[in-house]
């Protein structure tokens, strides 16, 4: 399915943000602190973790909407830094935004919504040239060549992601960030929405960052599974294996709550509910970030970050314990 070589490879990549405290005083908040992964072509990395555990900001640092404070990105195996590099990259990597009530501008029909890129890249020869190209993202998200010159607000939500996909697609781009594109839409349209991420990857060949917190989202769409917890990246594994056999205590937890449609295999199930609230980024605690809610914890992960390191083939766990607890 997929070639071996990464597309995109993110190393050790840190998004900070400076809050005040008092008069000139200020205190990083550490969104992004440390996480790496890679996505080979074709391939769809799912993202997930609860909500404030930085999800959103590894996908738009990523793509430079945030100026990463630290760590590299590296796309198609050459490092983007400089303004140049940036402004190549943004036409082969987009983003799709997860409400699209706010990310659609209620000034522009939905034709200068779509044509938006192509202007701003100049990738269209004339006028002509511009209408047929957005004619034909319309007809791959499934909107009629009707709908071109009418407004945002006169569609229905679903309806408005599929503009944000069209528009997101407009560059040809190779690599999409998919930022929670179902959660703000009724559940009866995320299935459609999703299958058409699925058809427009096979037919595109399209490679997607896909984050999410509906567990069964990800799972549909997702080769691996990468979960997130306070801005570190705790386990990562192939879709089937980390639903099979979740190795760290916070992916247990996060799996253990998504809901069986069968009620005696729901009712055999033990829901492991966590103690306490999630720290703050802003004060997260020394060692390990989950160590405040996790029944497994000891001195030693209080005192040192564990390393994330591969337990099995393409299994990656951030768990002083790991072999103990899952004997």
């Amino acid at each position: 399915m997929a070639e071996e070589k990464a597309l995109i490879e993110v190393k050790d990549l840190k998004e900070y943000f400076y809050i005040s405290t008092g008069l000139f005083k200020s205190k990083p908040l550490k969104a992004v602190d440390g996480v790496s992964f890679s996505i080979k072509k074709g391939e769809t990395l799912g993202l997930v973790g609860e909500s404030g555990c930085g999800k959103t900001t590894v996908g738009r640092t990523l793509l430079h909407l945030y100026k990463p404070t630290g760590g590299e990105i590296i796309y198609d195996g050459k490092p983007v830094k400089t303004r140049s590099d940036i402004k190549e990259f943004r036409k082969k990597a987009t983003m799709v935004f997860q409400d699209p009530y706010s990310s659609l501008n209620p000034r522009m029909t939905v034709s200068d919504i779509i044509g938006e890129p192509l202007d701003v890249h100049k990738l269209c020869k004339n006028k002509q040239e511009r209408m047929e190209r957005i004619l034909e993202l319309m007809s791959y998200v499934g909107l009629n060549s009707e709908h071109a010159a009418r407004y945002a607000h006169e569609f229905s939500g679903g309806q408005r992601q599929r503009i944000g996909i069209a528009r997101s697609l407009a560059v040809n781009p190779d690599f999409i960030v998919c930022d929670e594109p179902v959660s703000a839409l009724d559940v009866s349209i995320q299935a459609q929405v999703i299958n058409m991420f699925d058809e427009l990857q096979e037919k595109l060949g399209l490679t997607y960052l896909f984050i999410a917190h509906d567990l069964l989202v990800v799972r549909h769409i997702s080769d691996r599974i990468a979960v997130m917890y306070l801005g570190k990246m705790v386990e990562l594994a192939p879709a089937g294996e980390i639903y099979e056999r979740p190795l760290h205590p916070y992916s247990k937890s996060l799996l253990s709550a998504v809901p069986v449609p069968d009620p005696k295999v729901a009712r055999a199930n033990k829901r492991i509910v966590l103690s306490g609230d999630i720290p703050s980024p802003l004060n997260a605690p020394s060692g390990c970030p989950f160590r405040t809610r996790c029944k497994y914890a000891t001195d030693k992960c209080a005192e040192t970050m564990p390393e994330f390191k591969e337990v099995s083939k393409g299994h990656f766990v951030a768990c002083h314990r790991t072999e103990e607890i899952n004997d």
